[in-house]
Order: C-alpha cells, then sequence, then structure tokens
C-alpha cells in the first residue's frame, strides 16, 4: 500500500519536473533553436509538461482514477526524457536537457508506482437512476 510519504514525493517530483521543462523550453530550448526546437521534442516537451500538471492534480485530490493518469505520465515521461537527453549543445550533452531528463526519469519511476496503487480508493460510479413502471 502506498504510503502518505510516498505520495507527497510523487506530487513534488510532477510539480518539479513540470516546472523543469516549462522553464527548459521556454528559457533554453526556444531560444537555442536547431534540433531543441524540432516539432516532435516540442511536442514531447508540452504534453509532458500537461500529464506532470494533470498527475499532481489527481494525485492531490485524492483522484480514484490517478493509477490510470499517472501510468500515462510515467510513459510520457520516459519518452520525453529520451528526447532531452539525445539533444546536444555544440557537440556534447547538454546539461539543461540533461537536468530535464534526469527529473522527467524520477518522476516517471514515482508515477509507474503510483500507476499500480489504488489510494485512497477505486473510482465508483454513482448508481443510475432505475425507470419508473
Amino acid at each position: 500500500m502506498l504510503t502518505k510519504n510516498g505520495l507527497e514525493e510523487c506530487i513534488q517530483a510532477c510539480w518539479a519536473a513540470r516546472h523543469l521543462c516549462q522553464q527548459t523550453l521556454f528559457q533554453h530550448c526556444l531560444i537555442k533553436g536547431g534540433e531543441h526546437v524540432a516539432p516532435i521534442h516540442v511536442e514531447l516537451m508540452t504534453s509532458a509538461i500537461e500529464i506532470l500538471q494533470a498527475s499532481a492534480d489527481a494525485l492531490t485530490r485524492g483522484s480514484g482514477l490517478h493509477a490510470p493518469v499517472c501510468a500515462a505520465c510515467a510513459n510520457v515521461c520516459e519518452a520525453c526524457a529520451d528526447s532531452c537527453a539525445a539533444i546536444m549543445c555544440d557537440d556534447a550533452p547538454c546539461p539543461e536537457m540533461q537536468r530535464c531528463a534526469d527529473a522527467l526519469r524520477i518522476c516517471a519511476h514515482l508515477c509507474r508506482t503510483m500507476g499500480q496503487e489504488t489510494y485512497p480508493l477505486a473510482f465508483e460510479r454513482p448508481e443510475s437512476p432505475q425507470p419508473q413502471a
């Protein structure tokens, strides 16, 4: 069972990775240009920013649907981390992109765990009204 500390750790990791990805995209990638602004990379960065926020929000409010959201977040974070790690700065690994990749991988690991948890409770559908006879 997930501990409260594990839940908080995942929420904090999502917010930290989201902030770093957004900061890197706008304050590094868009300025650097070249492969930093390749459409697939910008799409991955944008998707990561959005799903990281959705995961943090779902966990914060105790959504019963957090598991599939977190599982999707882990997949997006892994893809984005691979994209970030592959980008070079002046024929060398790019430190800004590596920091982003590292944060995304940490979050992917934590979200993968959350994607398997059922904290705080499973999603329940409201009962449908029965037709009147």
